[in-house]
């Protein structure tokens, strides 16, 4: 545009007011803008008038545009444009602000999640992560089956040793007589002086499980009223009524720490439960019959299709997989 002017926002305000018909309509005012413009403002304005009965307008948006296209032709007074710089500035300012105390948010959420806020360590395994090993300050070593949570104080060891376990995970505690190891697992309280061990803090029963492969543990209530001494082989449960009991059943309880899966006339229920634990392998069988059925093999680290492959040509079934479930079938 050759014949650019400048108005002030006393002006702009003229322009709205005639071309929204709160005034009276004079040639000397309009023709200036007109002129000015090539009618382009006032033409976007009866477009505008035209649309607004069809769909909602957007504002902002079309004074966006408006002001955009004022800009592009030097229409604008330094006023303006200077009152512009400072809204935007002013906006960076209180973006810039919003952004730092979002961040610190989550920074401290972060911290407050993993513990670090308070001098502990939280160590989790997702749904893959099968083994996880954890080192403690004390020379103790523990590994997580998948979806499990260990937490413990930095400075474990230096008067007393003690985690919290939810999930399952399998303990070798260092010896140390001066210095008890106890897992706080919810419902039951598990006290070592040094031993291996695996806690599964919630099995089907909704009851602590743990389970000795050497030496000694004792598990007690959290009132400490039932108290389990529990030797090599042993399982003891404790639920939330207080309820304890302890078996010899040394079967396969490991297998999901050792890979190692060794059946002797075994029913196909407890194969399958085993599976799902150490292989993390989901079978269905449609008719109830089939878990009725003993296995006699021995599975170490085999791909689940092998698994599956070999179960169906001993006792002569069919499958279909439906996602991540395999279903069997008679055939």
């Amino acid at each position: 545009m050759n014949n650019k002017l400048k108005h002030t926002d006393k002006d702009w305000g003229k322009l709205a007011s005639l071309l929204s018909g709160e005034t009276a309509e004079t040639a000397d005012k309009t023709d200036i803008f007109r002129e000015a413009d090539h009618y382009s403002i006032e033409k976007q304005w009866n477009e505008m008038g035209k649309t607004i009965n069809d769909k909602k307008i957007d504002v902002d948006r079309a004074w966006s545009n408006i002001y955009s296209r004022i800009e592009e032709n030097g229409l604008l007074s330094d006023t303006v444009r200077n009152e512009n710089r400072f809204t935007i500035r002013t906006f960076i300012r209180i973006a810039a602000v919003l952004i730092i105390i979002i961040g610190l948010g989550a920074t401290i959420f972060y911290l407050n999640n993993t513990g670090a806020l308070h001098g502990k360590i939280v160590v989790t395994s997702n749904s893959t992560e099968r083994n996880k090993e954890v080192s403690l300050p004390d020379g103790s070593k523990i590994f997580l089956n998948r979806n499990s949570r260990l937490s413990y104080n930095k400075s474990l060891g230096h008067t007393s040793r003690n985690v919290t376990l939810k999930g399952e995970a399998f303990f070798d505690i260092k010896h140390d007589p001066s210095k008890p190891f106890i897992i706080d697992a919810g419902k039951a309280r598990i006290k070592v002086l040094g031993t291996s061990f695996s806690v599964l803090t919630n099995n089907s029963q909704n009851a602590v499980e743990v389970f000795v492969k050497t030496g000694s543990v004792i598990v007690s209530d959290s009132s400490g009223i039932q108290t389990l001494v529990l030797e090599p082989g042993f399982i003891g449960t404790m639920d939330s009524k207080s309820s304890a009991k302890a078996v010899n059943e040394n079967h396969n309880y490991l297998s999901w720490n050792t890979d190692l899966l060794v059946y002797e006339r075994e029913t196909l229920d407890i194969v399958f439960a085993d599976l799902k634990k150490v292989y993390d392998i989901d079978i269905v069988a449609d008719n109830p019959e089939i878990l009725k059925n003993p296995l006699t093999t021995t599975f170490e680290k085999e791909p689940q299709d092998t698994i599956i492959r070999i179960l169906c040509s001993t006792f002569t079934l069919g499958y279909k997989k439906d996602g991540s479930v395999y279903h069997l079938f008679k055939r």
